[in-house]
């Protein structure tokens, strides 16, 4: 089944909750028909939404105007054969957690992605465990 996927990057404006981010967005998403993965760290979000096109631009639309985001930049957009992560899932890195567990779950949630969008989720990861 063909999916449209759309990965961004934004910035977050002051200190973001990520457990009340998943909320919403596990509610919209699950409404919406979509999926992928979501990196927060409190500063920083990196996220693949993939489903029904209208249904993540959407979204998309949504985010953009989240007073929350600022500096949104997509990074890709594409049609893809099949999606490429299961079900919704989000990685947050928690202020003293161990980076090697992060690294190494964020692994595991990028098993079927391609390989440009497995190398930007493991990237962002490393530069951001490192800051």
């Amino acid at each position: 089944m063909m999916a449209y996927q759309l990965v961004y990057i934004s910035s977050a404006i002051g200190r973001v909750d990520g457990d009340a981010v998943l909320a919403v967005s596990r509610r919209n998403n699950a409404r919406d028909g979509i999926t992928g993965l979501l990196y927060a760290d409190g500063r920083r979000f990196l996220q693949v939404l993939e489903g029904e096109r209208a249904a993540v631009e959407r979204a998309y639309q949504r985010i953009a105007a989240d007073p929350r985001h600022r500096a949104l930049v997509v990074l890709s957009q594409r049609d893809v054969a099949g999606r490429e992560f299961g079900p919704w899932e989000m990685a947050e890195r928690a202020p003293g957690a161990d980076g090697d567990a992060l690294l190494e779950r964020i692994d595991q949630l990028l098993t079927r992605a391609a390989p440009s969008v497995r190398a930007t989720f493991e990237g962002f990861a490393r530069i951001r465990r490192a800051a």
